[in-house]
């Protein structure tokens, strides 16, 4: 940082911001959001197992969802970035915990590292007929990363008071038209069913208890995590669709060099 005008960012901070890639920028951060990298963490962990991604899985599984003992926990997108630090965080939460990833490689690193308690591979077969197999009691809890489809799944087999948590909408970020929504809304109506969107800067005061619980379980073991770090500018442009066909294998980062 060569210069700085807030007080909370003295010159030679370390941050993370949504900015371009270049060597200079100018960042407004009373319209921008602009986050400090937490104490005595590597650049790679700040974007990975204590950056955006965990803390929105953080506070979206444990304000929103806020699983119990015994609920069923049901994850999208759970071998992505926000998706495996929010399953596993129901595991810690002392949930049943169920993953939706794609393929078999993801569906085992969920069981045999993550401690999953059973995985579905969206690529194989019916995903309804999936969820409903895997989840015989219904599920309590739906961390959702995807939308469309894969909502309309979970919201048929949810259970009475149960919380949805929308996280993200994979399903629609390649096209041009919104995703749909659920069909049969008169469920949340009957089953008292709460779906809510949120944002990490909801809990922009709140980020240090974040910070502080994730590397405490860090460092207890409980979290597994991995990065997919890709070097180089010129990776970019292989490097950006893997957010979105699923080829990623964790936190997706382009270092520099």
């Amino acid at each position: 940082m060569i210069a700085s005008a807030d007080a909370r960012f003295p010159v030679n901070s370390q941050v993370s911001a949504i900015s371009s890639w270049q060597d200079y920028e100018v960042l407004d951060t009373t319209e921008r959001s602009v986050r400090p990298v937490p104490p005595h963490a590597s650049l790679v962990e700040a974007m990975g197992p204590l950056g955006m991604n965990a803390l929105t899985a953080y506070f979206g599984l444990r304000r929103i969802g806020a699983p119990e003992v015994g609920d069923t926990l049901l994850v999208s997108g759970a071998a992505g970035s926000a998706g495996s630090i929010a399953a596993q965080i129901g595991k810690i939460m002392g949930a049943r915990v169920v993953g939706i990833a794609g393929g078999p490689e993801k569906c085992d690193w969920l069981l045999s590292e993550c401690g999953l308690d059973a995985a579905i591979d969206y690529k194989e077969g019916s995903l309804t007929q999936q969820v409903a197999a895997a989840c015989p009691e219904g599920v309590d809890v739906f961390f959702d990363n995807v939308g469309g489809a894969t909502l309309q799944s979970a919201v048929d087999v949810m259970n009475r008071f149960g919380r949805i948590v929308l996280c993200g909408q994979i399903a629609g970020y390649g096209g041009s038209a919104p995703i749909p929504g659920p069909e049969n809304m008169m469920r949340f109506i009957y089953g008292s069913i709460r779906m809510q969107g949120f944002l990490l800067a909801d809990y922009e005061a709140e980020l240090i208890e974040g910070w502080d619980q994730l590397r405490a379980w860090l460092d207890a073991g409980l979290l597994a995590h991995r990065e997919d770090v890709r070097s180089g500018f010129d990776t970019i442009p292989h490097a950006f669709p893997a957010l979105f066909d699923g080829s990623n294998h964790g936190t997706l980062l382009v270092t520099a060099d």
